[in-house]
């Protein structure tokens, strides 16, 4: 580590960024053994509060842990039962959605032609092809699904951390005393990450009930598996309620038409604003916040390295080294260019 400190700052930057470039092509090449384990650690977060509830309350460790993991594999039976047949069923009509979609562009087309605006097919194809867009939803909705062929690996994984959870605060007490390391800077971090997770995962799962409320009342089809995509999509402040919206807005369209697509988009609108710009904030503070552009970034990034899963959980995995920089001074200020605007925070 002293000989890296004495090289020159061009040098060092050189040789950092050759070890993240090396660190990420792991990450890529390992994908299917990286992201049944980055859920099973997102799962377990959001499942050691009601754990450690439990054990509170004075119920025996193994009981406390029985009750939690079949809490998560009711839910996750339920989703898998619920969504996994709506994603099948989507991507079984999606031919004939991406043809209605075409018809409805040629009648856009020949209605501008009528106003005297001409605007050929290539050319509207190459910048707006709504084939296309549904054709990316479906692939999309396929790795996500994906994602659920490893829910047995899945699950042991979180039965494991789980049962790690329990004693690892006493092995952690007992590795930084004798390293003579800060223990209050681990603290902080597990405390502010634990605490992210669970308003986060609160509050896209109101959005998620709400939009799968309001989409079932307007008759669009397959409105939980639309509900669970803005659940998921909350995760991404901003871009992901966007990303969420556009699909089910273009199926609004293709199946009731102009009028319930825009009561689709404005219902989306109402909600991801009250959602996220009055109840979160209330509740989380514009600390653990993150800048546009650093939420765009992460989304592009981590959704490049582990595919739709990744963009799922690219501002979760963002945040907690947000997080962790944050609960030291030496890497303070690379957390504070990662979050929010501070003039927006005041």
């Amino acid at each position: 580590m002293n000989e890296i400190t004495k090289l020159p700052p061009v040098s060092r930057f050189l040789l950092i960024a050759a070890a993240f470039v090396i660190v990420v092509a792991g990450m890529r090449a390992a994908e299917s053994l990286i992201v049944p384990l980055l859920l099973s650690a997102f799962i377990a977060v959001i499942a050691a509060p009601p754990l450690f509830y439990l054990q509170r309350r004075g119920l025996p460790d193994w009981l406390a842990l029985l009750l939690v993991i079949a809490g998560v594999v009711g839910i996750g039976a339920l989703l898998v039962l619920l969504v996994g047949g709506s994603v099948k069923a989507f991507q079984s009509n999606l031919p004939l959605y991406q043809d209605r979609l075409g018809e409805q562009a040629a009648g856009v087309l020949a209605l501008l032609r009528g106003y005297g605006v001409d605007i050929s097919e290539e050319m509207l194809y190459t910048f707006l092809d709504p084939k296309k867009a549904m054709a990316m939803v479906g692939q999309t909705l396929s790795g996500l699904g994906g994602a659920l062929t490893n829910t047995f690996l899945i699950l042991l994984t979180v039965i494991f951390i789980l049962l790690e959870a329990a004693g690892f605060p006493a092995k952690l007490h007992k590795m930084l005393d004798e390293a003579a390391l800060p223990l209050k800077h681990f603290e902080t971090i597990t405390f502010n990450i634990k605490r992210y997770m669970v308003i986060k995962t609160s509050t896209s799962l109101l959005t998620g009930v709400v939009i799968t409320l309001w989409l079932t009342i307007l008759g669009i089809d397959y409105p939980i598996l639309w509900g669970t995509l803005a659940f998921l999509l909350n995760f991404v402040p901003n871009i992901g309620s966007i990303i969420a919206a556009v699909p089910v807005v273009l199926l609004a369209l293709i199946q009731l038409g102009s009028g319930a697509a825009l009561w689709t988009g404005l219902g989306y609108l109402l909600v991801n604003n009250v959602v996220g710009n009055i109840i979160e904030p209330r509740f989380m503070g514009r600390g653990l916040g993150l800048s546009a552009l650093v939420v765009f970034i992460s989304l592009v990034f981590w959704g490049w390295v582990l595919g739709p899963v990744g963009m799922f959980l690219s501002v979760p995995l963002t945040m907690t080294l947000k997080i962790a920089m944050d609960a030291s001074e030496s890497t303070r200020p690379i957390a504070i260019l990662l979050g929010p605007d501070i003039k927006a925070s005041k």
